[in-house]
């Protein structure tokens, strides 16, 4: 039996080893070296016979305020995009979970349809939505509702907006597979207390749902910090967030180690949403 769960426990584990573990540690490797103009562009760990390592690249993290406002302003568009997914999530999960068991199915289809076509396809669809001789302005001047096309695009709204879009399947779905296992007996039993259907929302449904909540919470803001093609594309030159910068540094600038660093200090910054998000899906907080 011991083997049989070592089997069943190894292979994620070995997974995650192989194609989580590796990568990170040679990421920190990069940024522990110097740039350097050679192919790959930084120095070896290794030369001269001793171990060649620094500090420095995570010394200029701090020094630049550059990182620090790009990565204040990635937690602000996440955390923006992420408690919209949720006020917009909410809802339609709780009604694809109290409609008829022979809707559900087809209306998480309509949840995950999106992801049938190519995601930079997707963003590039909202450019002609969004500019200003796209369809939402001649839509609106042609109903008369403002008389010059407005600025819906290279701005905030733009980012928060294509964010939203791309995420809300992964606020749905984990909110649907908590909501769908409550028992409306529940609610039926609060009701015959007394408690109108707010307080029984309130007081039960929204308590029983929070793992639900906090799974969704970590999918949509951890991959939204990182994100590099929406604020490319539908964001301004202002637009400031950590992705964008990786990209920079690795492509632009060719300064491995510095993105390298960067990517450290975000992954460990990262962790402390993740921890709390992990207490809370286990009832500690």
């Amino acid at each position: 039996m011991n083997v049989r769960r070592f089997g069943v426990v190894a292979l994620p584990y070995a997974w995650l080893l192989l194609f989580f573990l590796v990568p990170f540690l040679i990421v920190l490797k990069i940024s522990l070296a110097h740039q350097a103009f050679t192919i790959p562009p930084y120095t070896p760990l290794f030369a001269d016979g001793g171990l060649r390592i620094t500090g420095e690249n995570y010394l200029f993290l701090l020094s630049d305020p550059l990182y620090w406002k790009a990565y204040l302003g990635a937690i602000r568009y996440a955390a923006i995009a992420t408690i919209v997914t949720l006020l917009a999530g909410y809802p339609l999960a709780y009604g694809i979970a109290r409609t008829p068991a022979r809707w559900r199915a087809l209306l998480l289809m309509l949840v995950i349809l999106p992801f049938w076509t190519s995601f930079l396809i997707r963003v590039y669809a909202w450019i002609g939505l969004l500019k200003e001789n796209g369809i939402v302005n001649h839509a609106l001047l042609s109903l008369g509702l403002i008389d010059a096309p407005l600025q819906l695009i290279n701005n905030d709204f733009s980012v928060i907006l294509g964010l939203v879009y791309a995420y809300l399947p992964f606020m749905v779905l984990p909110l649907y597979a908590q909501l769908e296992k409550l028992d409306p007996v529940l609610n039926e039993a609060a009701a015959d207390l007394g408690a109108r259907p707010i307080r029984a929302f309130r007081q039960v449904t929204l308590p029983l749902s929070l793992p639900g909540v906090a799974a969704g919470v970590l999918l949509v803001f951890i991959p939204a910090v990182g994100e590099f093609v929406i604020p490319d594309l539908l964001g301004g030159p202002n637009t400031l967030m950590i992705g964008k910068i990786l990209w920079d540094e690795f492509f632009t600038n060719h300064d491995w180690p510095t993105a390298a660093a960067l990517t450290v200090a975000m992954l460990l910054l990262l962790a402390l949403p993740m921890g709390f998000m992990r207490r809370l899906l286990r009832g500690d907080a």
